[in-house]
């Protein structure tokens, strides 16, 4: 790790994240250019994602699948939008084996198509479905212009696809996902987030409706951080999905996709983080706290380690992710900037002092120098710790929360919402008409993130053309 600090946010907030992301060893570039390699660090992270997030889906009946990584390219194309919206993001393999392919195979970019198919032969009756399945695994979408995270040419993520007899139930799916993205957001990674429907222009290629969760980062942009998507039959007829029904009639399927990605670790890192490093949220962090030992001479290590071997013990039998730092090469100092880069939630110190007293000084995360430092005993460490974590994460919640709120207006014209987005979101009554989104795009480079779901449908007056209005959007700058 680099002993320079980092560039603060409010000086260069896109090398700021930059450098957390490496110096935390979170990634690092690949020799392909737009690919990462996740470390260690932040792949461990990603697993807590994902054990949360499979543990949600298992629970409301999805079963997990793996389908393959080539896609024939005629797939693609038999479905129009589809295929329009992701021809200048595929990668194409022409030869295998070292002779030319018969027919060109897509790296996938989304599984809709292949599974589609697939799906195409296992239905056959009504009593066959609703079909629950969910991937995990890596996709291909050829960016032109990539960060760590963000946006990557190969990316990890899972993908539930769901094929039901009937629009409502559908309709249903779509909507369940998106609040078990909203709830795993909010409870587990302490991201608050908006839930809402995507306009025409923002939708998936392909999608009848599709739906997001939104997070505002401290820079004030959006970050799509989850996408549900309700297919209608659009697939089930591109694929020939059909099922006889209860009445012996043969029908097409009705189909859903959702996914969540890597990109969520961004938002986590942009939500949370400070001019120190990260801060990783308790409940996902791999590590909830870190063991400092801090010794002068042999004679006080023996007994110095001996509580820290206790201490450790104690904590992990309490369910407690804990590390003991104990390499020798470099100081306590470098050790504490060290675990606050990498965004530990708690750091508990045990000195010479520490044993005598039956203590251990503590220092959390989120609230850096003497704040956030405290002393308490040593017996009954392991309630205290525990409800400490719970604490870090309500505290990232609550601060989350009232960053964002107070980032958000409702401007009173046109003139005032070009000027809140260079440096928030604007919620505003939008008549849903593609030119006016593309005059505030073109005006300010915001896009419409959501149309919210929990909004009481009004009338108002749309803020770019005056029309009348029924919903209404979030307009922001976004990644």
């Amino acid at each position: 790790m680099s002993d320079e600090k980092l560039t603060p946010r409010n000086v260069d907030f896109s090398e700021w994240y930059n450098q957390i992301v490496l110096r935390a060893e979170m990634a690092d570039y690949a020799p392909v250019r737009g690919c990462m390699v996740v470390r260690p660090y932040g792949w461990a992270l990603w697993e807590n994602i994902q054990q949360a997030l499979d543990k949600r889906f298992k629970d409301t009946g999805h079963v997990n699948a793996a389908f393959p990584l080539f896609i024939p390219m005629s797939f693609l194309e038999k479905e129009k939008e589809h295929v329009e919206g992701f021809s200048p993001e595929l990668a194409v393999v022409t030869i295998g084996g070292g002779e030319k392919l018969e027919e060109p195979l897509v790296v996938r970019p989304t599984s809709e198509t292949i599974i589609g198919y697939m799906y195409s032969k296992w239905i056959k009756s009504y009593r066959d479905l609703p079909v629950l399945i969910n991937q995990w695994g890596n996709v291909v979408r050829w960016e032109l212009r990539t960060r760590l995270f963000l946006r990557t040419l190969e990316f990890y993520w899972q993908e539930g696809h769901t094929a039901h007899a009937t629009e409502q139930e559908a309709r249903e799916e779509t909507m369940r996902m998106l609040q078990v993205y909203a709830e795993f957001a909010v409870n587990e990674a302490a991201v608050p987030v908006i839930s809402g429907v995507k306009s025409q222009t923002e939708k998936f290629a392909g999608a009848n409706m599709s739906t997001a969760i939104e997070a505002m980062m401290q820079d004030t942009r959006a970050l799509q951080s989850g996408t549900s998507h309700f297919l209608a039959q659009n697939f089930a007829k591109a694929f020939d999905i059909q099922f006889l029904d209860e009445n012996n009639t043969l029908q097409y399927a009705w189909t859903t996709s959702w996914g969540l990605s890597t990109r969520f670790i961004g938002a986590i890192i942009m939500t949370h983080g400070d001019d120190q490093g990260l801060i990783l949220p308790p409940r996902l962090a791999p590590i909830q706290a870190v063991i400092v030992p801090i010794f002068k001479s042999d004679s006080e290590t023996a007994a110095v380690l001996e509580t820290v071997t206790r201490v450790q013990a104690e904590l992990k039998a309490a369910g407690i992710r804990v590390k003991v730092d104990d390499r020798t090469e470099v100081t306590p100092g470098f050790k504490f900037n060290d675990w606050e880069m990498r965004g530990v939630p708690l750091r508990i110190e045990i000195g010479p002092k520490d044993v005598e007293k039956g203590s251990v000084a503590l220092a959390r995360r989120d609230r850096p120098g003497r704040e956030g430092k405290s002393f308490v005993p040593q017996a009954g460490l392991a309630a205290v710790v525990a409800d400490l974590l719970t604490d870090i994460q309500k505290s990232l919640l609550e601060r989350a929360i009232a960053f964002r709120d107070s980032h958000i207006f409702d401007p009173k014209d046109y003139t005032e919402l070009t000027e809140v987005v260079q440096n928030g979101w604007a919620y505003s009554y939008w008549c849903e008409s593609a030119e006016c989104e593309a005059k505030v795009k073109e005006d300010t480079k915001a896009t419409t993130r959501c149309m919210p779901l929990d909004q009481s449908l009004g009338k108002g007056k749309c803020i770019v053309c005056g029309k009348e209005a029924k919903r209404k959007v979030y307009f922001a700058k976004a990644y």
